[in-house]
């Protein structure tokens, strides 16, 4: 199992299986990073350059799947950053009040950290992020949970949703303006 620098779990063996592709990737099968960040690494971005950008672990978009000679760990930019506005673990859903500061129900949560062999630096070696609900993600970093595991949200998870859907849901009812200011209290 993968480890975070302070040696808890991240909840996952392989952070890859996780990933759909990278978010540098367009659809097309080109290397954004190469074109629009060319500058931050020449080097990568002229070998992208000669082959009119393509992503080298995408390869042939006519065939299926990933047909390139790379594999996501072999990138030097990837980055995968989950958009998915659901826990990876039980499915719980987001909702967020608008203007409202309350803590979010789902947080971010990496699968991948310093890999000094790779990197030397202690930095991230690559970027993978999945969201977890507050409640799965102590789970998962408390060491006893797995992203893979088949999990239901918590209840306390679920109360918490629910309250907020309840919240949404009156603020969006009608009432008039007599329902909405005292009139009892006029003193002119």
């Amino acid at each position: 199992m993968e480890k975070t620098p302070s040696g808890t779990s991240v909840g996952v063996a392989d952070p890859y299986a996780h990933v759909d592709r990278c978010d540098h990737c367009t659809g097309e099968g080109r290397c954004r990073f190469a074109v629009e960040q060319g500058d931050r690494d020449p080097e990568f971005a002229d070998a992208r350059s000669r082959e009119d950008f393509r992503c080298p672990v995408v390869g042939d978009l006519d065939e299926e799947g990933l047909t390139g000679p790379w594999e996501w760990a072999d990138c030097p930019h990837f980055r995968c950053r989950n958009r998915d506005r659901e826990c990876e673990r039980c499915g719980l859903e987001e909702r967020r009040m608008a203007h409202d500061d309350e803590r979010p129900l789902l947080e971010e949560h990496h699968l991948s950290y310093a890999d000094d062999s790779r990197t030397g630096e202690g930095e991230t070696s690559h970027e993978i992020t999945v969201f977890l609900c507050r409640w799965c993600h102590a789970k998962v970093h408390d060491s006893w949970a797995s992203i893979d595991d088949d999990a239901n949200p918590d209840p306390e998870a679920i109360a918490e949703r629910e309250g907020r859907r309840s919240r949404e849901q009156a603020e969006l009812g009608f009432q008039s303006a007599a329902e909405r200011f005292d009139t009892d209290d006029e003193s002119a």
